[in-house]
């Protein structure tokens, strides 16, 4: 029967894997993750494969996008050919890592798709007349709103992150003023 850390260790890896898609990564890279995380020592591949199931090259291949996203690094034991690998435990830098991950690979390529359609309608709207017009400008408009909606939310994104830990504070502080 597992023990009781075992069982908190398995609840944490699985519902981290459930929060993956939030991510915007699979599952198998979160349980990884978790796991690597929720364990103090490092870990190689091997061990890896072994507590959470999974085949050689999905470990591999998410081992490799965590340590591009910056969760995770590798560690080399003097002596020993094995990779292992280890969780940053720092809660800021792992929520900053993922953050801005997340900005260069949805947000920004969207605020350039909306800039791009702007630009688009910018080159037909002054060859047309009447309700072709007026509708092209609604749809401008509306171009127009949602990048000034995304760029705020970048901007805040932006600050928060450069405030850090410290800033976080302040700005938990802050919001539960205007809650209470």
């Amino acid at each position: 029967m597992p023990t009781a850390v075992e069982q908190s260790k398995s609840l944490f890896v699985r519902r981290w894997g459930e929060m993956a898609a939030y991510w915007g990564i699979s599952r198998t890279m979160a349980e990884i993750h978790a796991l690597l995380y929720a364990t103090p020592t490092p870990l190689c591949t091997d061990d890896i494969m072994a507590q959470l199931a999974i085949s050689r090259g999905n470990t591999s291949m998410s081992l490799r996008s965590l340590v591009d996203w910056g969760l995770i690094e590798r560690v080399h034991h003097r002596g020993d050919r094995k990779e292992y690998f280890v969780a940053n435990a720092d809660v800021w830098a792992l929520f900053a890592n993922i953050t801005r991950q997340r900005q260069r690979r949805e947000v920004e390529p969207i605020l350039d798709t909306v800039r791009r359609c702007r630009d688009l309608v910018d080159e037909e709207l002054p060859r047309l007349k009447g309700d072709e017009a007026a509708d092209l400008r609604a749809y401008r408009q509306r171009l127009d709103d949602m990048l000034e909606f995304l760029t705020a939310v970048a901007r805040i994104v932006d600050l928060f992150l450069r405030l850090g830990p410290k800033g976080l504070k302040r700005v938990n502080g802050v919001l539960r003023k205007l809650v209470a």
